[in-house]
């Protein structure tokens, strides 16, 4: 399964990784993701999802998570 948000879609993004004599090779930075079930938060319906969801959206009360 990919390292993608299922709320804000945040995926993973290539950079640079720069030296002192400023060679440059590039890399992956893979958001913060966790497996877990879950409730959006603004949704009337209240349902339980499973998927894949970044700790900032957890932070900002996007969604809901079942224990």
């Amino acid at each position: 399964m990919a390292r993608i948000c299922a709320i804000c879609e945040k995926r993973p993004r290539v950079g640079n990784l720069v030296s002192n004599a400023n060679n440059r090779v590039k890399r992956w930075v893979y958001p913060n993701v966790h497996s877990m079930r879950y409730t959006v938060t603004g949704d009337a319906s209240g349902c339980v999802a499973r998927g894949k969801v970044c700790t900032k959206c957890v932070k900002a009360k996007k969604v809901t998570k079942i224990i």
